[in-house]
């Protein structure tokens, strides 16, 4: 990412405050602040990339271009936005973006996510009740909207597919639903949706929007699918059936946060038994070892996602990790910046 003019990036550096500061680096913890980038960041959170088809000689020397983006966004009124549905962009070797087609069908498609296959696209709704589907041209990377199903819910904020590419997951806003993939990639109605359990944080926007799931994916092994749940403080871990569609709690069936943090999305580590979750009332991420075994996160460590000089309001909104594992990036709306973690591999 090439930051605007007006950017600024920041390295701060501070002492160890204990022997649990793991996302560091040569002793201190390492923090890196791209100012004015977290925009950047929710757009990519909210899209997706796929190589074109005709692109396979250049996937042979390791450079697929050109790649089609899909984005995601906000269009209604009440979101203050003006966006117009998914866009489809070209990206080519040079870097430039080519605006290639805008399907306006459902309102606020906030989130989008692929089969694993890569035929279909699928997008859930801000302040929305349905879930839809589209199909993918892989020449031209056109998409064609296929269906749409009600959620039982109200503004859905993510959704994955299942390791065997049978079902989309989604967290519904109340809950976690499960919508079977028919053949020709349209959406059949839910074969489950389980309500999330928990008490309510303290939190003044946790008393309003009660449990709320904010993300779901599965684990690197598969076995378990993870729901981050800023609204009772808790991440939901359960089992998919996929011979049945329905979801079952896991023993033990959640995680524990600290009050009030607001756990938002979480991020598997590429190569460790780490996962990280962006908690989006407290501005920390959380470390957690994750227990591939018996579907189990235990914390070992929060750390700020601000600068210690900074007094405004802010919340985080998308976590990754990088594909080397040794970096965690973390968005911040309020400060506006992304901040960069070094991961200390010798834990």
């Amino acid at each position: 990412m090439k930051p605007e003019q007006e950017t600024a990036a920041v390295v701060e550096r501070q002492p160890v405050r204990s022997s649990a500061n793991r996302l560091t680096r040569e002793g201190g913890a390492r923090r890196t602040f791209l100012l004015g980038a977290a925009g950047g960041m929710a757009t990519l959170a909210a899209g997706s990339l796929i190589a074109a088809k005709h692109a396979s000689a250049a996937e042979s020397t390791g450079a697929a271009f050109p790649l089609f983006a899909y984005i995601g966004c906000f269009t209604s009124t009440r979101r203050k936005a003006n966006g117009k549905g998914i866009s489809l962009y070209r990206i080519d070797q040079d870097g430039a973006w080519t605006l290639l087609q805008t399907l306006e069908t459902v309102p606020n498609p906030q989130f989008i996510a692929f089969d694993r296959q890569q035929r279909y696209l699928y997008s859930v709704h801000g302040d929305g009740t349905e879930v839809s589907s589209y199909a993918i041209d892989r020449p031209s990377g056109r998409i064609k909207f296929l269906n749409k199903q009600p959620t039982q819910g109200k503004n859905s904020t993510h959704l994955t597919p299942d390791p065997s590419n049978r079902y989309i997951v989604i967290g519904n806003g109340p809950g976690v639903a499960v919508f079977p993939i028919n053949q020709d990639g349209s959406l059949a109605p839910f074969t489950d949706m389980v309500p999330a359990p928990g008490e309510v944080g303290p939190h003044r926007n946790q008393r309003e929007a009660g449990p709320h799931p904010h993300y779901v994916s599965f684990d690197p092994s598969g076995r378990f699918l993870v729901a981050p749940d800023r609204g009772v403080d808790r991440i939901h871990i359960y089992r998919l059936d996929v011979s049945t569609g329905r979801l079952v709690a896991n023993d033990p069936g959640f995680a524990r946060t600290r009050t009030g943090a607001g756990p938002r999305h979480l991020a598997f580590h590429p190569a460790k038994p780490w996962a990280y979750v962006c908690d989006e009332l407290d501005s920390t991420v959380t470390a957690f070892v994750w227990n591939s075994e018996r579907g189990e996160l235990k914390a070992f460590q929060a750390i700020p996602t601000l600068p210690m000089s900074y007094m405004g309001n802010n919340s985080p909104a998308e976590i990754e990790v990088a594909r080397s594992g040794n970096f965690v990036h973390v968005s911040n709306r309020g400060h506006n910046s992304i901040v960069t973690f070094s991961v200390d591999p010798a834990i």
